[in-house]
């Protein structure tokens, strides 16, 4: 679903950001504040009761939501995929080594993904696509690709617009969401301009 150029795109966005301040910080990421971070972990960590589970982080940069989680859930059984080899190779060095993490090396809109009881997508369906339905699109795949439910996080609003993220209208992709299953949940309020959405088969 995503395009040479918008892969290009995003490579350079965050190639910036680790020229800027070295690919192990959060800054690399496009987080700018870890308060916000911990606040959207909190949210999608209770997508579910994950203890026993195996969960999906689509763009899982650092693996930083692996460690949030196994924190509250140690039986978990953690996927993390991820399209930037140098941001990939700092969730490497921390966390391959323990047998309930896998980590590999892709843009999970395009690659075939492990099917898994819940996924979760932290940030990584913000950035601007050329195609308009591309957020649509990926809510879908990603929804078939979960057993049990989906999370994700989107923003109302970007205060300045830098024509690079996107946001969304919570009632149009929660319109979009029931379309495809009746148990939809909206989470608003937590963090900023931050909204969350949970859908279950």
């Amino acid at each position: 679903m995503m395009n040479l150029l918008d892969q290009a795109s995003i490579l350079r966005f965050h190639d910036g950001l680790i020229k800027e301040f070295g690919v192990a910080s959060n800054a690399a990421l496009g987080w700018n504040k870890q308060a916000g971070q911990e606040a959207r972990f909190k949210i999608l960590s209770g997508i579910g009761m994950l203890n026993g589970q195996s969960v999906l982080d689509a763009g899982c940069g650092h693996a930083d939501l692996y460690a949030y989680l196994v924190k509250l859930y140690p039986q978990l059984k953690y996927y993390g995929v991820e399209q930037i080899p140098g941001i990939l190779q700092i969730a490497v060095e921390r966390y391959i080594h323990l047998p309930e993490v896998n980590l590999f090396e892709g843009d999970f809109t395009l690659e075939g993904l492990p099917v898994v009881d819940y996924t979760l997508a932290c940030g990584s369906l913000n950035y601007r696509n050329s195609d308009d339905l591309f957020v649509l699109k990926t809510i879908e795949k990603l929804f078939n690709n979960s057993r049990i439910g989906f999370g994700f996080n989107l923003l109302r609003t970007i205060e300045p617009a830098d024509g690079f993220l996107v946001a969304y209208d919570p009632s149009y992709i929660t319109a979009f969401c029931r379309k495809l299953t009746g148990k939809v949940s909206l989470i608003e309020n937590y963090y900023g301009e931050d909204y969350s959405v949970f859908m279950y088969h």
